[in-house]
């Protein structure tokens, strides 16, 4: 039988300092830098699944848990278009979903940038040229950038939205001397 007093005595289990991944730190003070130079302090996404098998929403959740924690880079999840500047595209787009979709497109203000995430999204992956896909999310609307992987990581994420947030910086800079 177990005692209760040493239960609430013992060491802990969990460690008092969360486990860290330098790599994701060093991406992440980089990434909340660029976000501050390009929107201004937050960046919004708005995850669109156009037919995935949820394997890559399950690496973006990810980015939310207390691990990644994306918040603390400036970066948040929102429910609607017309609040994102991101437009995050996972799976292949179904023929049903294309309307959706790009009606989705349309409802975020300028500018406005498209990330495709994971191989469905990017090409199809392997439901390319099946009678109820389109393709990858290129087929619909113009992308800005390609995060292949099935899935792709958490930190591959992360390190696409700061090649992401480097290349609108960079442009900024050229339109802005």
């Amino acid at each position: 039988m177990v005692n209760a007093l040493t239960c609430l005595i013992r060491k802990k289990v969990t460690g008092d300092s969360p486990v860290t991944d330098e790599e994701v730190e060093a991406i992440g003070r980089e990434l909340r830098c660029s976000i501050d130079k390009v929107f201004g302090h937050s960046l919004a996404i708005r995850e669109l699944d156009t037919g995935s098998d949820n394997a890559t929403e399950i690496e973006i959740n990810a980015l939310n848990n207390p691990f990644y924690d994306v918040e603390r880079f400036g970066i948040s999840f929102v429910a609607s278009p017309r609040h994102a500047d991101v437009l995050l595209v996972t799976g292949a787009v179904t023929h049903n979903m294309a309307l959706a979709a790009r009606k989705t497109y349309e409802a975020m203000p300028a500018p406005r940038f498209v990330i495709a995430v994971g191989d469905d999204a990017c090409t199809g992956g392997i439901y390319a040229g099946t009678y109820a896909v389109l393709g990858g999310a290129d087929k619909l609307f113009p992308v800005d950038l390609k995060i292949p992987g099935n899935p792709p990581s958490p930190k591959e994420i992360l390190a696409g939205l700061l090649a992401l947030m480097k290349r609108a910086e960079a442009d900024r800079n050229r339109r802005f001397p």
